[in-house]
């Protein structure tokens, strides 16, 4: 219906709330200015899932004693689906633990007191994804969470969820965590569980860039954008380790000034921990040979069984190991002029360029249903969460996003 003069000023004053996810950054700022930032990067990425709060704060409060300097905790599997978000602190999630206010006050007080512990300031992730991301993205910033799970098109094409919907939901999302100065983690690793890492590897940097233009226009800056990428390839094939060397570089020459995360090897591990605890070594290297942001910590129990904290303590000795020495290898990493490296990574963007060629002729819509990435085909007339979408009315006033879109309380 027509907005009132005096309805928008209403609703306006209505969406000013207090301010909170200014003032958590600001208290973020000068958390990190008393206990200090991580000496080194990538910084040291790590999950706990276990579907209880009560659980999971022992455990991340013990990860971050052994080197972890961001902890990420899991959601209980579906809960991306749920439109609604859960209340309380809870106790019985489904291989991860459910993403509420509640547990992440509970989660954000325990790092606060490892920050003073260790002497760094330890940051904490959840997700912004599926049918709740401007809820979670709100929430966050509400209790100075510091990362967020956030790509523009995981909930497509893993969770089916609307297209429409997820862009949409995703664009007012990532006003807020520009607000809240949280970094967002994007989900290209996911596409190369599905499609084959060598021959899709385009998709991925297309998928990066795509992600940055998404996240530019929403206003999060470069240092906001954690744009993801994997260690995927199939051990088997030649050249494995330099065919991952030019993928991770070509990442890190595209986006110079991002914190890219870097995601360890999942889908070729075969249970074998020993191997799976050699091919995580190669993947921490390549993470320092390239100099990643941030390094997601593999388990050589990948495959195997939900990690003990055992696991989690020899596969952070890995990481520390790798890090401590050859951490600064990337400052004397330079492929030769036309070598094996160069060469594909070129390929990779040329691939890349062309893929874009044909999206902007046929609109991203178009290329989503058609399967172009993660080899899901997903339509815009379908898909979870269709029935909250709705057009605009040619007086449609949003006091919420004119807030975030002019910078302003």
């Amino acid at each position: 219906r027509a907005a009132t003069a005096a309805g928008r000023r209403r609703a306006g004053r209505s969406a000013r709330v207090s301010g909170a996810s200014s003032r958590r950054r600001a208290e973020r700022d000068r958390l990190i200015k008393r206990h200090g930032d991580p000496a080194r990067r990538p910084w040291i990425y790590l999950i706990v899932a276990t579907g209880d709060i009560y659980e999971d704060i022992p455990q991340a409060q013990a990860a971050a004693r052994a080197g972890a300097d961001v902890i990420a905790v899991i959601r209980s599997t579906g809960q991306s689906l749920l439109d609604y978000v859960p209340e309380g602190a809870t106790r019985e999630g489904f291989a991860g633990t459910y993403a509420t206010q509640e547990n992440f006050r509970l989660m954000r007080a325990a790092l606060d007191e490892s920050s003073r512990e260790v002497g760094r300031y330890v940051r904490l992730t959840n997700y912004a994804s599926g049918l709740c991301m401007p809820e979670m993205a709100a929430l966050a910033g509400l209790e100075r969470l510091d990362m967020m799970l956030n790509d523009s098109m995981y909930g497509i094409l893993f969770r089916d969820i609307n297209p429409v919907r997820t862009f949409v939901d995703q664009r007012f999302s990532r006003q807020v965590h520009a607000r809240a100065g949280i970094i967002i983690n994007t989900g290209e690793d996911n596409y190369l569980t599905t499609a084959d890492a060598v021959d899709e590897a385009h998709t991925v940097t297309v998928s990066q860039l795509l992600n940055e233009f998404f996240a530019h226009e929403a206003g999060l800056a470069d240092w906001q954008l954690g744009l993801g990428h994997a260690f995927e390839i199939n051990p088997e094939v030649p050249e494995s380790f330099r065919l991952e060397l030019a993928h991770a570089l070509l990442a890190r020459e595209l986006f110079p000034d991002a914190p890219l995360k870097w995601m360890p090897p999942t889908k070729h591990m075969t249970g074998d921990v020993f191997r799976g605890n050699l091919l995580d070594g190669f993947f921490n290297l390549a993470g320092a040979l390239t100099g990643q942001g941030i390094l997601l910590v593999g388990m050589m129990t990948e495959a195997v069984v939900t990690p003990w904290l055992s696991d989690r303590d020899i596969a952070l000795q890995n990481v520390r190991y790798v890090l401590g020495a050859a951490g600064g290898l990337h400052e004397d990493l330079v492929p030769a002029a036309g070598g094996f490296i160069r060469r594909r990574a070129n390929q990779v963007l040329g691939e890349a360029l062309d893929l874009l060629e044909r999206i902007g002729e046929q609109t991203l819509l178009t290329a989503i249903a058609e399967g172009t990435f993660g080899i899901m085909k997903r339509p815009a007339d379908r898909g979870k969460g269709l029935d909250g979408v709705a057009a605009h009315e040619a007086d449609y006033c949003n006091p919420a996003t004119d807030i975030l879109e002019a910078g302003r309380e």
